[in-house]
């Protein structure tokens, strides 16, 4: 069983348990799960957690010499900033789906580049990317079931994100375990 133990560096937690919680909470408003939460309720938490916690997290990847986390906490962080100081704007349906989208785009980009990174953090922008890409087309359809799934999606990747985080910090398991390749075969040969 591969373990694959990772103490992480201490922005690369920071960053993971900033996304996670300001996901978690986007998330969880979207699908209207908690009686009264909604998404709007989110928009402090997005806008200094999400937004600026996780972009200097980014900033100072970018001066540990780790690009791809610094891209990704960077641009996270701008689009939550940019999405909780514009909570109170007044945007028709396909502008706030257009946001969205490309948010989606951002989240697709990251999957496409984590390949060196863990499985999970993989797996929570791949999560992120599905979540935005609902609540887009949510937002363009006026669905507001599409925008609960979306929401499921987000919450999913927030808990990955924070799981993440405290494996780091709790040394616990952030690998899933392997599979021999057939039948007689053995992990050691």
């Amino acid at each position: 069983m591969d373990n694959d133990v990772s103490a992480g560096s201490t922005t690369s937690i920071l960053g993971q348990l900033a996304l996670g919680l300001t996901l978690l909470a986007f998330g969880l408003g979207h699908t209207e799960v908690i009686d009264g939460v909604t998404a709007a309720d989110s928009v402090s938490l997005a806008t200094y957690v999400g937004g600026i916690a996780l972009f200097v997290a980014g900033l100072f990847a970018f001066r540990d010499h780790d690009a791809f986390t610094g891209t990704a906490f960077s641009a996270l962080g701008a689009l939550w900033f940019t999405w909780g100081v514009s909570a109170d704007a007044t945007l028709s349906a396909n502008a706030a789906g257009l946001f969205l989208l490309l948010f989606a785009l951002v989240a697709l980009s990251l999957t496409l580049g984590a390949s060196g990174a863990s499985q999970l953090t993989r797996g929570a922008y791949g999560l992120l990317f599905v979540a935005m890409l609902l609540l887009a087309i949510g937002q363009f359809g006026d669905s507001e079931g599409l925008a609960k799934v979306g929401g499921w999606f987000a919450a999913a990747a927030g808990a990955l994100a924070w799981y993440s985080a405290t494996a780091a910090l709790a040394h616990w398991p952030t690998a899933l375990p392997r599979r021999a390749a057939g039948r007689g075969v053995t992990a050691t040969g």
